[in-house]
């Protein structure tokens, strides 16, 4: 049986202060919440973000993009080494800003993820397609090249490292939401994939998230689909009652 997963990923968004004051308001809110909480701050508010938690064993913290070098010559990037001494336990690889609005590619995206395992971090690995794309019909030719990329050096033995984020791209702050049907169907997809290629116990153990416009008022269908082992948000992640309240429905 897979845990269910609530990840927050905070974008630019939350500084040190700001994280403070989230923390102090949220942690309270978790009494008796079952799911597992992974946030994902700006890097600059990572360390505020590991100290300022409470120690709460079901939160843990990721950081939202890595580079593959453990160390170098590379203003602005961060090693998964340093996320992890920093208190990461995750990273969010391939997220769909980082691709289309940074050009961030498939190689690049394989390259994060051996590296983020390497080092021991779990790579939340983002997939999905444009809405011209799914207008196209291209949706699972996209997510399964996506997929297939990004895992191309990644052993049967890492699947509980591993972990998957469907996210529509036409779906993430505007408001729109995929169907569930949509959702339902994507996820089959990766499961199938992730089962094809990688076999049923891996295929079995890996969490797929689904991302995209998740709030208070949706989380709970969404996490009623089959496949669909907890959810990836972004600006209702940023308000502790909002967040609490969709934990809830993990």
């Amino acid at each position: 049986m897979r845990p269910k997963v609530i990840a927050g990923n905070w974008k630019m968004h939350h500084g040190p202060a700001a994280t403070r004051k989230f923390f102090s308001d949220f942690s309270p809110r978790l009494s008796g919440v079952e799911p597992l909480i992974l946030i994902f701050p700006p890097a600059i508010s990572l360390a505020a973000a590991a100290e300022s938690r409470g120690g709460r064993p079901e939160i843990s913290l990721g950081i939202q993009n890595l580079h593959w070098e453990p160390k170098g010559a590379f203003t602005g990037e961060h090693s998964a080494g340093m996320a992890l001494a920093a208190g990461a336990r995750y990273a969010l690889v391939g997220h769909s800003e980082r691709r289309h609005v940074f050009g961030e590619t498939d190689a690049q995206v394989e390259r994060k993820v051996a590296a983020a395992i390497h080092e021991g971090l779990s790579p939340v690995v983002c997939v999905g397609e444009t809405l011209d794309e799914r207008r196209e019909g291209r949706v699972e030719e996209v997510i399964v090249r996506q997929l297939d990329a990004a895992l191309l050096r990644v052993s049967e033995d890492a699947n509980n490292a591993v972990l998957v984020a469907y996210e529509p791209v036409w779906a993430i702050g505007t408001g729109e939401t995929a169907t569930v049907h949509d959702v339902a169907d994507a996820h089959g997809i990766l499961r199938r994939r992730l089962r094809e290629v990688w076999g049923d116990d891996f295929a079995g153990e890996v969490a797929i998230l689904y991302g995209g416009s998740v709030k208070p008022d949706n989380a709970a269908e969404l996490l009623a689909v089959t496949d669909v082992d907890g959810v990836l948000v972004g600006g209702a992640s940023l308000d502790p009652e909002s967040f609490a309240r969709i934990a809830e429905a993990g």
